[in-house]
């Protein structure tokens, strides 16, 4: 497996995968990414400066992916978004290599990562907290998914 940054081409594998997941854990509704306009272009959407998506992909099939952005326009703080894998990559340590890459392009940009998620994303949940992200009370003001119920920041 190989993790590179997304192509335009990539888009429709990686929003089959986002949604996937989605509806795996019951996320297929009003409020969180299910409804983004740039799940359909998210090659675009990272295109821009201080933004970036990486894409994991294994003899040629896309398996997951996340990306960074700034947070609410924020200089200072960028959240982790559309970190998502595909059941058969899950437990293999890919995960682990998918978010240093992207918090190693973070903290070129910015001095903290934002994250918002499902409690019931019981490994997601698990998997941020091992790699340093603190859960807080509430969502950081700014924060368009008002469906989240689990919101982590990590000091870069």
């Amino acid at each position: 497996m190989i993790i590179r940054e997304l192509h335009p081409n990539d888009n429709s594998a990686i929003e089959k995968i986002i949604r996937d997941c989605l509806i795996e854990f019951g996320g297929n509704r009003a409020g969180l990414a299910w409804e983004d306009d740039s799940l359909h272009d998210l090659y675009r959407y990272y295109d821009h400066n201080a933004r970036a998506y990486w894409i994991i992909e294994s003899e040629g099939e896309i398996m997951g992916g996340a990306g960074i952005t700034p947070f609410a326009q924020s200089n200072e703080i960028c959240e982790l978004q559309k970190m998502y894998l595909s059941q058969s990559i899950r437990g293999t340590g890919i995960a682990s290599k998918l978010l240093q890459t992207a918090l190693e392009f973070a903290k070129l940009h910015y001095n903290k990562c934002y994250l918002e998620t499902l409690k019931n994303m019981d490994a997601a949940n698990r998997f941020y907290k091992k790699h340093g992200f603190q859960l807080l009370d509430a969502p950081l003001a700014g924060s368009e998914h008002f469906a989240c119920d689990a919101w982590y920041i990590k000091n870069l």
